[in-house]
């Protein structure tokens, strides 16, 4: 046999793992990246990669059962391809003049980098939501602790980060002089509408990041102490 190649033994192995215990390490590692540490990091952003690229393939066996939880774990998983088009337009960016560099592919890989954390700190906050319904009003919540409803979430919160981030992209063109190149009226129009809209996000971003903190530390605690002996 080729080294490398996983041989049937492993491969038993590996069907016969406990799979729900990768699922936790996964959700715990990404708490700790996108709720607890402050700022993005690269090392930490690539490991986390690595870890949602193995939870995608992971989640394809039918080994998993398939609920509400893990259809956000698996919209989390696929947040962070995000990384890889912000490593794409880093390097367009890089290859780029000092112009271009400073209002296009800055805000572009920029944006990747705000969608992935945005789109991540929001699933992540619904399954820790949807952990303490679990534990204190199991049989009251069913109804809406549906593979459907996850998914009629996912979607809102998915639309909404990416209306986000095309504000934040449009932005990006109020230093070019867009007047002198014969725009119409209606765009010069909706890019100052965008630029408005843009400082009125970003005055809530700390806010926002900062109380979603808050009510996941409180939702872990009151989780931890409820089934303490």
């Amino acid at each position: 046999m080729a080294p490398g190649l996983m041989n049937p033994f492993q491969f038993q192995g590996f069907t016969k793992r406990d799979h729900m215990k990768d699922l936790r390490r996964y959700l715990m590692f990404k708490y700790l990246q996108y709720l607890i540490l402050p700022f993005p990091n690269v090392v930490i952003s690539l490991l986390g990669l690595c870890a949602s690229l193995y939870v995608v393939l992971l989640l394809m066996s039918p080994k998993i059962s398939r609920k509400s939880t893990i259809v956000f774990i698996q919209n989390v998983a696929q947040a962070d391809i995000l990384v890889g088009f912000s490593v794409f337009a880093m390097i367009q960016d890089a290859s780029q003049d000092e112009k271009a560099s400073c209002s296009f592919y800055t805000a572009l890989w920029q944006n990747f980098q705000t969608a992935n954390a945005h789109v991540s700190s929001l699933l992540l906050s619904c399954v820790s939501l949807e952990a303490f319904l679990i534990t204190f009003l199991p049989a009251e919540t069913r109804h809406i602790r549906t593979i459907r409803s996850a998914r009629v979430v996912s979607k809102f919160i998915w639309i909404s980060v990416i209306a986000e981030c095309i504000v934040y992209q449009l932005e990006c063109l109020k230093d070019l002089n867009i007047a002198s190149l014969g725009a119409p009226k209606h765009m010069l129009v909706l890019l100052n509408f965008c630029n408005g809209a843009a400082a009125l996000m970003k005055s809530f971003i700390y806010p926002i990041g900062l109380l979603l903190r808050i009510i996941n530390m409180y939702l872990f605690y009151k989780i931890f102490f409820s089934r303490s002996p």
